[in-house]
């Protein structure tokens, strides 16, 4: 299994922007899917966007469609999250994910390695 690392994470107005990385270590990303998810202040672990292998297939939730964008360098085995019009409620520590398998999936038990977590504030 690779080893995942988050970074980026911070405190940010409503309505700013942030881009928080997932960088992978001890194997490679290139051949298989990866994801965020989150995780607010009680509340359950949940899906934000997934990216295939290649980088053609991109899965979003609704809360975050049109707003955030999951993006993949295998060169440097990173993955990006790119999210704008930050709001309050997308406060939450972020994790990524990474499988085997080549595709995008919301379903978190198909990932087989996952990061620490980043934390990422929003202040209204």
């Amino acid at each position: 299994q690779v080893q995942l690392a988050e970074s980026g994470g911070g405190l940010v107005q409503a309505g700013g922007s942030l881009r928080i990385s997932c960088a992978a270590s001890g194997g490679t990303i290139k051949d298989g899917g990866m994801a965020w998810f989150r995780q607010g202040p009680g509340q359950a672990r949940e899906f934000v966007a997934s990216i295939g292998w290649n980088a053609v297939t991109t899965l979003y939730a609704d809360s975050v469609k049109g707003r955030f964008t999951i993006s993949r360098d295998n060169s440097r085995n990173t993955m990006y999250l790119q999210m704008n019009t930050l709001k309050p409620e997308d406060t939450a520590v972020y994790f990524c994910a990474a499988r085997r398998g080549p595709g995008a999936t919301r379903t978190a038990s198909l990932y087989d390695s996952w990061g620490q977590g980043t934390q990422v504030t929003v202040s209204s």
